[in-house]
This record gives structure tokens, sequence and C-alpha cells, in this order.
């Protein structure tokens, strides 16, 4: 009895001395118990300099005797998980702008997210750590949309820098997730900043903006995501901003983004700027002054590999010190520890998101759903919706009738059963209408062998059909992203690198809609765009218009669901539609005002359909409009308040915006400015109150270049409510008094 308790003691103490031992064993970056920041510190102390090097490119190896796995930092989610196979694919993001719908935008977020999590563990089982398998993902957009000729724009939140800031916003919650340790996702906000074409100059151009433009239009967005939203990356543009690479610029990777706005995440070049600096704005003479320029700026990881070509000889000529290379590899390696890459699975709530998870039904729901909030009704003589019950022939042409490219826009992941828009309207219609379907033209003249003009047999068709529904407008094939493909483009047609150099509808499709209205059968043009179109005055001929956008994996649904009256449509334009072209001034000059004015903030014409325009099947009335205060101090808040009754004779949906207009002040100002929207879902004849909150020092403010800050001028300020920047319904004076 005495030898087995001596010996339990001996086993005893010889197993604690094992566990004292092991535990003096773990490295402080392995050790869940303390903060992430110790971690990280720890972790780049023991990589030697050439681990630190490898890591600051986009993909980076892996350092076994580290337990650093191989990492891929480039991924997209701008509207789904994209180019990592099957994935919930919902409308292009200026789609989902036009929904007006904050909370549901956070929703499809979280679903992206989702799916993106269940992913990522999916390949680290499979020991897939290929590019796009990873947790940062460069997303969102949130470039301001200054011209309808960029061909990128379709990528962001439209037109107005207080729309883009409120959807971005719950696109990065949504994606980031609420857990108080770890991201779900690592958002990126992108591209900072003041960034909006010409593509085909996007590696060399130098912009050049006002100080009050950078401020009031070009930097609103990106503050909103990074001190509201805590955004944790944020990519940086090709271009240069007063002579600087937006990508390795002083003042704004650091006296604005790190100084001024206190971010504290990481800071992604776009692919090759780092290249760019020294081989296209020619701002130095040699990679390792590029590379050590982007990193003492502030741009902590090179998407490309200048920096893990260069750095290394950029140390040993004194460009760069070894402590300004440690502190971007420690924000990378910080980073992934609020990932969970270091931690056990089972510590990290986002890693138990199966993988069965992806492309569920209820993901395809959202999408439909997001699908449907999305369409934006910009004309409508009386035919819609359409009442099947009196159709028995309906004609559909067009060559985006039967396009999956126009479903998904850009940046797209793989959905399984995408609906085009003829399949969703067979769908709806079944056996009992005959549709008869033709693409009749392509897209553009001479994208195809196909004819340029209708064929008698399909205007025959159209004219002994009831309604006829031409779905045409663009795809990304043709605005978007300057490319080799895009460059292949080039040519008389109105296409440029990716953008275009008129906004009016391809020739091609108005000489189609033209044969079609001669035959007397009533036209409805579904458009599927992602940007402004003009119709060359055609709209005045057509029944009925509906814009679509990029509409996603469901689009064929939505559409259908509008056209056949199942969805009252309300989404609203993010961007104006301008009649012409010509009403568009010189597409590289970034000064707001030029010409007429870009964007409903300063265009003077007479817009063909204004920012924030949509029509429902319903009416809607605006009544009993107040204020708490008339008068008040440059630090006051208010509550203003109106009554929105519907009183037409269908359930639908109202979008209440709010616009200031300073109507007093000593300088140029814009024309009025969107400061608050609200989304309401009313029954035929309900009446709901609904507030908004107005703060002076944030909603009337401008930006005063000399005192380098925003003030509130004393004077008085117009407050509009409407359901459009044109159709404001009640309107109020109040007065700023200091």
């Amino acid at each position: 009895m005495k030898f087995y308790g001596l010996s339990l003691l001996i086993i005893l103490s010889i197993h604690s001395n094992l566990t004292q031992a092991q535990a003096v064993a773990v490295p402080k970056y392995s050790n869940t118990s303390l903060d992430f920041e110790t971690r990280a510190a720890d972790l780049v102390s023991r990589m030697t300099l050439e681990e630190k090097i490898s890591q600051l490119g986009d993909g980076a190896p892996a350092i076994p005797r580290l337990n650093i796995l191989e990492y891929h930092w480039w991924n997209e989610c701008l509207h789904g998980v994209a180019r990592a196979g099957t994935a919930t694919v919902f409308p292009q993001a200026i789609g989902m702008a036009a929904s007006f719908d904050t909370s549901l935008m956070r929703e499809v977020a979280n679903v992206i997210s989702d799916e993106a999590r269940a992913k990522h563990h999916e390949a680290q089982r499979n020991k897939n750590y290929n590019i796009y398998t990873g947790l940062t993902f460069w997303s969102p957009n949130i470039n301001i949309f200054r011209d309808p000729r960029w061909g990128r724009g379709h990528e962001t939140y439209g037109e107005d820098p207080f729309l883009t800031g409120q959807m971005g916003m719950q696109f990065v919650k949504g994606l980031q997730g609420n857990d108080p340790k770890y991201f779900k996702v690592v958002a990126t906000a992108k591209h900072f900043a003041v960034h909006n074409g010409p593509e085909p100059k996007r590696h060399s151009f130098n912009v050049l903006p006002s100080k009050r433009d950078l401020w009031e239009t070009y930097l609103p967005a990106f503050k909103d995501l990074i001190v509201d939203a805590k955004v944790y990356s944020v990519m940086g543009a090709y271009n240069r901003v007063d002579g600087e690479s937006a990508s390795a610029s002083w003042m704004l990777l650091n006296d604005i983004l790190r100084k001024q706005w206190r971010f504290e995440g990481y800071v992604v070049s776009d692919c090759g700027a780092i290249n760019d600096i020294f081989d296209a704005h020619k701002i130095v003479n040699t990679e390792e002054e590029a590379a050590a320029l982007g990193i003492r700026r502030g741009c902590d990881l090179n998407c490309g590999s200048v920096y893990q070509s260069a750095l290394k000889k950029a140390l040993s000529k004194g460009l760069i010190g070894i402590k300004e290379i440690e502190l971007s590899v420690y924000r990378l390696m910080l980073a992934r520890m609020k990932l969970g890459m270091f931690d056990p699975n089972e510590l990290v709530p986002y890693a138990k998101i199966p993988f069965e998870i992806n492309n569920r039904k209820a993901h395809d729901d959202m999408a439909l759903k997001m699908a449907q909030k999305s369409m934006t009704l910009l004309k409508n003589n009386g035919i819609l919706p359409l009442n099947k019950n009196r159709i028995k022939k309906i004609a559909v042409i067009g060559p985006n009738a039967n396009n999956i490219s126009a479903l998904r826009g850009n940046y797209y992941g793989s959905a399984s059963n995408p609906v085009t828009i003829i399949n969703g309207i067979k769908d709806e219609l079944g056996l009992e209408v005959e549709v008869v379907y033709h693409k009749g033209v392509s897209l553009v003249v001479g994208q195809d062998k196909e004819s340029s003009v209708l064929s008698e047999k399909i205007l025959k068709a159209v004219e002994t059909s009831d309604v006829a529904i031409f779905v045409g407008g663009l795809d990304a094939s043709w605005e978007g992203e300057e490319s080799n493909e895009m460059r292949a483009r080039n040519g008389s047609n109105g296409f440029l690198g990716g953008d275009r150099t008129k906004i009016e509808l391809p020739e091609i499709q108005l000489n189609a809609l033209k044969a079609m209205n001669k035959t007397g059968t009533p036209v409805i043009f579904v458009l599927l765009a992602g940007s402004a179109i003009s119709f060359d005055g055609l709209e005045l001929e057509l029944e009925a218009i509906l814009a679509a956008w990029y509409p996603g994996q469901r689009g064929g649904n939505a559409v259908a669901d509008v056209l056949f009256g199942n969805y009252n449509p309300a989404g609203r334009l993010p961007v104006t539609f301008y009649s012409s072209t010509s009403e568009l001034a010189d597409f590289e000059d970034y000064n707001m005002r030029a010409g007429k004015g870009f964007t409903y903030r300063y265009y003077q014409g007479d817009a063909l359909y204004p920012f924030g325009h949509g029509m429902s099947y319903t009416t809607f009335k605006y009544t009993d409009m107040t204020i708490d205060k008339i008068k008040i101090n440059d630090s006051d808040q208010l509550k203003v308040s109106v009554n929105v009754k519907n009183n037409g004779d269908l359930d639908g949906e109202e979008v209440v915006q709010l616009y200031v207009k300073d109507v007093e002040s000593s300088l140029w100002m814009p024309v009025k400015q969107l400061r608050k929207f609200k989304r309401i879902s009313l029954k035929k004849g309900e009446e709901k109150r609904v507030e908004f909150s107005l703060t002076a020092s944030k909603d009337l403010r401008y930006y005063n270049a000399l005192k380098q800050g925003y003030i509130v001028e004393p004077g008085d300020f117009e407050i509009q409510i409407g359901s459009s920047s044109k159709d404001i319904r009640l309107k109020s004076i109040i007065s700023v008094i200091n």
C-alpha cells in the first residue's frame, strides 16, 4: 500500500513536470489564452528576413516550422462568393443598391460570408490552399459612380456618397460578423481613393480633385466603412492622386487613413499597382524603390510579387528599414489571427458552418428576394402589370432574354440553376399562354454572325402577339474592367477598354425596338445593364421600361414576378439616367461641377430619369411633415417626420427619401443631397409615420478647404421629402444660427 502510494506520487510528479515542460514549449503565438496582438508579434519575431518578405504578396507560401499554412489573400465576393465553384449569385452591386434596403443588404452579406466560411473550411479539410479559398475578400467596391461611361460602375452602389456608405456599411457588417473575438471574414473597402475611370488609363492616370470634391464626394463612404463599420482591410487604387500613387500615398494612407480615421487593419494594393509606381507612373525608377515606397507609405500587402522579389534588395540599399517591413508582416499575421487561422476550429464559432450550407434553398430564396427588391420600373403607361388571363400569345425578343452572362455582372460565382428572363416568363405562364422567343439581334453590331435586323418572321410573330417584350441592354463583356478581352472589343460601337464612349442603347437594339413598335403591338423593354442607358427618344414610344440591372441567379423569376403582378416593384435608381451622351462633361475631369455637373448633386440639366426614381403599381400620398426645431445651432439634432399613405388598390413598398438643400450659402453648394432614406411596406389603405433624425454637424456641413475641415455655415436650409430627387412631395425651411 505504501509502495502504491509512493508510485502514484512519482507518476503524478513526472506527469506534472511533463505538463509544465509542454506548457513552456508552447510558443506565445500558439497560446490561445493570450491576446492576438501579443501572439502576432511573437510570430513575426520568429521569422527570418526571407520568411517575412515571403508573406507580403497575395500568394504567401507556407512556413511549416511556424505552423503557417500557404495562404492566398485574393478572394472576391462582390455579390456572392466568386471564382470558387458553386455559390449563390445575388444581383450585381448596382442592383442591390437599387433596393435602397440596408437591412436586406446585411442579410445578403451574412449569407455570402456563411458560404465563404463553409468553402474555406472544406478546402482546408482537402488540403486545398489555392487562390479563392481564403477568408480575406476584396469587396465591396465603394467608388462613386461619377460618370455612366465608367465600365466598372456596376460594381459600385451608385453615384451618391450617402447611399454608398449606408449600403457598404451593412455589407461589411454582414461579412465580418458580430463575434467579439473572431472575424467571420475580412472585408475590403476599395479602391482607395478617387477612382472611377477611365479604365484604359487607370495604370497611369493622375487625378487632381479639389479639396471639396475629395472630402464631399470621394471620401465620405470610405470614412463610413472605416470609422463606423470597422472594415479591416482597404485596397488602394491604380491611379495617382495629386501625383502620388493611390497605393503608396502619404496623404491617403497615413494622414487620412491612419492618423485621422484611426484605421487599425491592413492595406493591400490593387493588383499590379506597386509595379505601376515605376513602370507606368514613373514615380521612381526601379522595382526596389517602388517596393520600399509602398511599404513606407503604408501599403502592407502587394497584390503582385514586387515586394517578394525586391524588398530584400531595397533593404540592402538602405531604402527601407527592417522595422517597417516587420510592421506590415505583423498587420497581416494579426488579421489571420483574428480570422482564427492559428486556433483550433472548436474555438472559432464560424468554423462550425457546414459545407452543405452552400447554395441551399434559403439562399436561393434570398437571391430572389433581393432581385425583386432591385427591380426598378422607369416607365409604365398602364400596361403593367400584365394580366396573363387576357393574353393568348406573347413575343419575347432580344439578346438578353436567354443570356446567362446578363444575369451575373462581373466577379461572380457559379449558380447551380440560373433562371434567364425567357425561362422565368415561361415558368410563370406555363402552357396556358403561347410564348414565342427569338434572340433577334446581338447586343452590339458585329458581336456574332446573326442578322443586324429583325427578320420578317420575327416581326410577324411580334405583330400577331398580344404584347411583346424586348430584353436588351448590355452585359459585363461590354462594360467592365479593363482587360485584354475588353481591348479586343474596342471599335466604333461605343466601347473602349471596358468603358463606354456613348451611353445610348446600341444602335442595333434601337433599330430592333423601332421595328417592333411599327407592328402596332405594345412593346415593353426589360433593360439588363449595370449603368445608365439613354434611348435616343425611343422611350416616348415604349409602353413600359423595367430596369432589371444584372439581377443574379433568380433574375428571370424576379422579372416575371414584376411583369405579371406577383411583386409590386419599388426599386429606385442609384444613378442618374441622362438623355444623351452630349449631357456629360469630359470623362477625365474629376471636378464634380464640370460641364452641366456630374451626378444629381451637381447636374444642372433635365434628367431622363432622375436619381431615386422608380415607379410602383400603387400610389402613395405624403402629408403632415413636421420638424421639431426650426432654428438650430451647428451641433443640434432635429427630428423630421412625415405621414405616408398607400392610397392605391395594391399593397406596395415606398422608398421615402430626405434631401437637404443649402439655400443660403456664401459658396457654391450641391443642388441637393440625399441625407436619409427608408424603405417601408404599406398595405392598401395603410398609413405610417416615417421619422428621420438629422445632425447638423454631419448632415448640413460642407468642407472648408481653408480651414481644412467640415463646417456648418449659418443660414437657411431646405429639408425636402419625396419619392425621388425630382419628385419632392413636401419641403420646409430650417435656419442655422451660431
